[in-house]
């Protein structure tokens, strides 16, 4: 997957485009290392100081710029609604993405959350949909109480196949959807092919979060949601 990333990418800096769109943190490393004058967008960053993709959020610097949605702090409040939908949960599996550069503050975040949730945490690597068969019989064999998944580019690419493997093992399963802060991002471009420059766009972070319940999924699993937790919801899906 990387070794077609920077081949995508060398592609496109040969081609000279006027702007490249690098969705996470995976994709702008690589864009990063291609090119340090063609202005690069992403749109759902994780870490983009911690990564050294950026200077600072309110000054960039160089030629890179975009949305954050700040993942290692969202992984932590989505283990907690996590628990809140499962209040007898001991075990979680956290399935992690081994070529998203964030991936260490990722687990950080989790078994600090783990922690103070009193949850014990299995975790498993999933670089591919070949690895999901795999990750979720292991989930099963640690008899665990629920799954959450790294939000990254691969694991929204991955959605179908991984919800269908959570209903088929009957586990309750927490995903992050960044479809607002991604269209958000054609504002940047569209300021930068207007002549504006990423060194003086500032970083956007995400500033709302809406929480969505799949009731159907959740009595298909004979789940007992709190009523508190859907009447915080932000979307019931029935």
């Amino acid at each position: 997957m990387i070794d077609q990333l920077s081949e995508l990418a060398t592609e496109l800096v040969r081609m000279n485009v006027d702007v490249i769109f690098a969705p996470s943190s995976t994709e702008v490393e690589v864009a990063r290392l291609a090119t340090n004058a063609i202005p690069i967008v992403f749109a759902t960053h994780a870490d983009p100081v911690g990564l050294g993709h950026v200077a600072s959020l309110a000054r960039p610097g160089g030629n890179i710029t975009g949305l954050s949605g700040l993942g290692a702090d969202l992984a932590i409040k989505a283990l907690e609604i996590l628990k809140e939908a499962v209040p007898n949960a001991t075990r979680y599996a956290v399935f992690w993405t081994p070529s998203a550069p964030w991936y260490p503050a990722f687990l950080q975040a989790a078994k600090s959350a783990g922690e103070k949730l009193g949850i014990q945490l299995h975790t498993a690597p999933v670089q591919s949909v070949e690895d999901l068969d795999g990750a979720f019989a292991k989930a099963a064999q640690e008899y665990v109480d629920g799954i959450f998944v790294q939000p990254t580019s691969l694991s929204r690419s991955l959605r179908a196949p991984l919800a269908k493997l959570a209903l088929t093992h009957r586990l309750p399963s927490m995903f992050v959807d960044y479809v607002d802060l991604t269209r958000r991002a054609a504002t940047y471009i569209d300021k930068i092919l207007k002549g504006a420059k990423p060194a003086d766009l500032p970083v956007e972070l995400a500033s709302k979060y809406l929480l969505a319940i799949n009731v159907t999924t959740a009595k298909a699993l004979k789940l007992d949601l709190p009523w508190f937790l859907e009447q915080r919801a932000d979307e019931v899906i029935e």
